[in-house]
């Protein structure tokens, strides 16, 4: 009889530890986040995801890859609390699927985009057509198909009546980092990649800054997954990204944001 008791305050005592452990792992669960964004964004984040675990405590794991990529993760069932795109197709697309929390998207940055060489080139372009030029050889973009930088780079050549000239030319990259990397190892000449990505490498000059009216706004929009069990995690997040302490780190890095509050 006095085993049988032992025996079951035993259990009792290694079951309710266990549920305090179960309760202790949720909630440090709690404390996580798990942000898919576009890899121009990288940086920046990365920078920001610190500063947001220091004021709120609440740690960032970052997912970047081109946003098209992202968005078929996405759509296939990965685990994510928030997506920041570099366009709004990838995040239209979300929605048209019912993948996204209703309410909760907001555009955080816009960005430029620019043609650049390498730093010692010199080689100058006053006019796009330019880029027509038996010198240049050829240029790199990120491709069309599922890189935003390269969908926008389509754009605007095919509005300036130069994409079927110069396509024979172009080299296609993953991702919009992968296409500047193309120019700065030296096996293009030029590359057609956002304004920010000149920030991460002193290898490279802008040469030519497309008018904004030659393509779609570049606009980065935020949302939060529908499934996401970490809800109110990822609108303090989304609060957070609105802080002028953040647009100051966005703006070091070449983005304009779009809007800034002062919520604390």
């Amino acid at each position: 009889m006095q085993r049988n008791v032992l025996l079951y305050s035993l259990f009792t005592s290694l079951l309710i530890c266990y549920c305090l452990s179960g309760c202790k792992s949720d909630k440090q669960k709690q404390r996580e986040l798990f942000v898919f964004a576009a890899i121009s964004l990288s940086d920046a984040l990365t920078e920001i995801g610190a500063q947001f675990t220091e004021h709120k405590d609440i740690r960032v794991h970052y997912n970047f890859a081109a946003s098209s990529t992202l968005q078929r993760q996405i759509e296939k069932g990965a685990s994510a609390d928030v997506f920041i795109s570099a366009s709004p197709i990838q995040v239209d697309a979300l929605k048209a699927l019912g993948l996204l929390e209703d309410e909760s998207r907001t555009d955080v940055l816009t960005n430029r985009l620019v043609v650049v060489s390498q730093k010692n080139t010199k080689k100058n372009i006053e006019n796009i057509a330019e880029l027509l030029d038996t010198s240049i050889q050829r240029i790199a973009i990120g491709h069309p198909e599922i890189v935003p930088a390269g969908s926008y780079a389509k754009e605007a050549l095919e509005q300036c009546g130069l994409w079927e000239k110069v396509k024979p030319k172009l080299i296609f990259g993953t991702n919009v980092r992968a296409t500047l990397a193309y120019l700065t190892s030296g096996n293009v000449d030029m590359a057609l990649v956002y304004e920010t990505d000149t920030k991460v490498t002193n290898k490279v000059k802008i040469l030519y800054k497309f008018p904004n009216e030659t393509h779609s706004k570049i606009v980065y929009p935020a949302v939060i997954l529908k499934n996401s069990n970490k809800k109110v995690s990822a609108e303090t997040y989304l609060t957070f990204l609105k802080k002028p302490i953040v647009a100051d780190i966005f703006e070091k890095h070449g983005f304009t944001c779009l809007s800034a509050t002062s919520a604390k």
